[in-house]
């Protein structure tokens, strides 16, 4: 018993999970769809069962009771046919049945009754007036509460004729509460507009916090103020506060950096004074070669570390951008070619992405014969191919490329003079607009840099 009651318990819940896993995959993704269905599913759920027990508590009762006093009238009138023959023409009995009880009665040759009509399935009043009829009635008898919408058809089968009876159908039957089947929906579709337009202006400021911070994650300048709810508001000031703190940082790290750039330059220049006043000796020359690559590093380095955040996005061609950097490459005697798809014109910072692809290009010219560019812009991301025929990154050290200062001395040419910041840069300013670079194969051969952004 121990053994198989683990497995009887596990059937419900992995049933339970299916059932879970299936519900999940269609509940509505947005928070909007998700409150609305909050509210609006109570809803409907309390007023079906409002409908519900309204239908089986009134309904039934007053249909019953009215029901119940039809066929006391039917066999009040069936017992006067017996106990008062002194009517042989049945005009007191007519009489009785049309003023005092509101029946059109006649009286037809004896023959038998239709047939059992089709009983409707939802009929409260079929059900309700047969089984009174068959409590006060000792006899066959044949309703129809179908084929004349507002009117009662009974037949009462006698030992020598057939009883007629016509009644409206509100003396058995409670037809106004369909009433309060109309002010319910009215009510409910109240409810669902006022909750429905609560719920909008409580999700626009999630909204405008989720695109503020989209925009701050692209790089671009963000008008923000916290509104809605409090909830909302302190997420909205949260994000205020971190944008002020990385803001500062920058500026922090930018003002030290000049200072430093400062400081370096004017050694280096004093350098380079005391060089120019030297000999022309080779140990000269060799320290004026050393010299100019440490002037290049520092600038590489200065403007890896200061990352361009001082420039504002801006509308800018990126189609221009990509023809001019392919004129760059085929005045270098290389051969190059590129393509554009969809809308061109896109807010970025315009100096720095173009250093970004220039960076790209660049690698390319440096190690391969023939430069590719393919961008297409979708509405909604940006994606540039670079394809070279060169030689190529190997898989496992596509990743290590991008570090600062990182040479793949082994695929690479070591007398190219680079200082190892060029992807390091292009991949830094491609995640300040909010995007990224991936290395992969090229179609040439070589490699391929995909740079993403989102427009």
């Amino acid at each position: 018993m121990t053994v198989v009651l683990p497995s009887v318990l596990g059937a419900p819940r992995a049933v339970w999970r299916q059932f879970a896993g299936w519900l999940h995959d269609r509940m509505p993704r947005g928070l909007y769809a998700r409150s609305l269905l909050i509210v609006i599913l109570p809803i409907v759920l309390l007023q079906s069962a409002v409908a519900y027990f309204f239908m089986e508590r009134h309904w039934q009762a007053v249909t019953a009771r009215l029901s119940a006093a039809v066929a006391r009238d039917v066999a009040a009138l069936v017992d006067i046919y017996h106990d008062y023959p002194q009517d042989p023409r049945h005009e007191t009995l007519q009489r009785i049945a049309g003023a005092d009880l509101s029946i059109d009665l006649q009286i037809l040759p004896k023959e038998p009754l239709p047939p059992p009509a089709q009983k409707p399935f939802f009929s409260l009043l079929d059900h309700a007036l047969s089984a009174e009829l068959s409590r006060k009635l000792a006899r066959p008898f044949w309703i129809d509460t179908v084929g004349r919408s507002n009117l009662i058809e009974i037949r009462v089968a006698l030992e020598d004729a057939n009883m007629r009876l016509l009644a409206h159908r509100t003396q058995a039957y409670a037809s106004n509460s369909h009433i309060f089947f109309i002010w319910m929906v009215i009510a409910s579709l109240v409810i669902i507009a006022i909750a429905t337009s609560f719920l909008r202006n409580q999700i626009r400021p999630i909204l405008r916090l989720a695109r503020a911070a989209e925009e701050f994650g692209k790089g671009r300048d963000v008008e923000f103020s916290p509104r809605g709810a409090r909830e909302v508001r302190q997420a909205g000031a949260a994000f205020l506060e971190m944008k002020r703190r990385v803001e500062r940082a920058i500026e922090q790290r930018t003002t030290m950096l000049n200072g430093v750039s400062h400081d370096l330059r004017t050694i280096i220049t004093r350098f380079k004074l005391s060089l120019a006043l030297m000999d022309a000796t080779p140990e000269a020359s060799g320290m004026k070669k050393d010299l100019d690559e440490m002037e290049r590093m520092v600038e590489a380095y200065l403007a890896f570390a200061r990352g361009d955040s001082g420039e504002a996005p801006a509308p800018t061609d990126i189609a221009a951008i990509l023809n001019e950097l392919t004129a760059d490459t085929q005045r270098r005697g290389l051969e190059a070619q590129a393509s554009f798809a969809g809308k061109p014109h896109i807010t970025v910072r315009p100096a720095a992405f173009k250093r970004c692809l220039a960076n790209l290009v660049g690698n390319a010219q440096r190690y391969g014969k023939r430069v590719d560019i393919a961008a297409v812009n979708d509405g909604h991301l940006l994606t540039i191919h670079i394809d070279d025929d060169g030689p190529g990154i190997p898989v496992e050290r596509r990743e290590d490329a991008f570090r600062p200062f990182y040479r793949l001395d082994e695929s690479r040419n070591q007398d190219s003079g680079g200082s190892g910041l060029g992807l390091a840069i292009a991949r830094d300013i491609a995640r300040a607009h909010g995007g990224d670079i991936e290395l992969e194969r090229s179609p040439l051969g070589g490699l391929r840099a995909t740079v993403t952004a989102p427009v």
